[in-house]
């Protein structure tokens, strides 16, 4: 008898796309003066995976990001980038971590090409985004989950 031959995990991508974007340049629309003010800038990434098919996901990738200067709202801009990926041959256990840490990387030059490209074409200097540990951030979430059930079932058990 022939063994089942070990195949490898594969990862490609089907389609990617800007599902949702937005730039709001305030400081222009109040009549700020304040545009060559160098802004503190706050990043946040968020990350869904949704399936279609069988094999099918698509993985969107959030990103938001605030511009202030002195309290004073500069600019604003969100870009939710998806791509829509084939996965095959990952274990189901696996699977979670590879559509939320090795999706995303793949996605992430693009989405940070867009937002510096926004932001540059507002008026600003581009808005070049750090490198995301995509792993922490799914290793952070899934012990903030963890610790959120332990939490409620602690709590069920002292209220019985």
């Amino acid at each position: 008898m022939a063994e089942k031959a070990n195949v490898a995990p594969k990862i490609s991508i089907q389609a990617q796309y800007v599902r949702d974007m937005s730039f709001e340049n305030v400081a222009v629309q109040k009549g700020d003066g304040r545009l060559d003010a160098k802004p503190d800038i706050q990043v946040g990434v968020n990350l869904d995976a949704k399936k279609r098919t069988d094999n099918q996901f698509e993985v969107i990738l959030k990103v938001n990001a605030t511009a202030k200067s002195d309290d004073a709202v500069m600019f604003i801009v969100e870009l939710e980038y998806a791509g829509i990926f084939r996965v095959e041959n990952v274990p189901e256990q696996q699977l979670h971590p590879v559509l939320l840490i090795e999706c995303p990387r793949i996605l992430f030059p693009f989405a940070r090409r867009i937002v510096a490209d926004a932001t540059r074409d507002g008026g600003y200097p581009p808005l070049l985004l750090d490198m995301v540990d995509f792993a922490g951030i799914y290793t952070a979430e899934v012990k903030r989950r963890q610790e959120a059930a332990a939490t409620e079932k602690a709590e069920g058990v002292t209220e019985n």
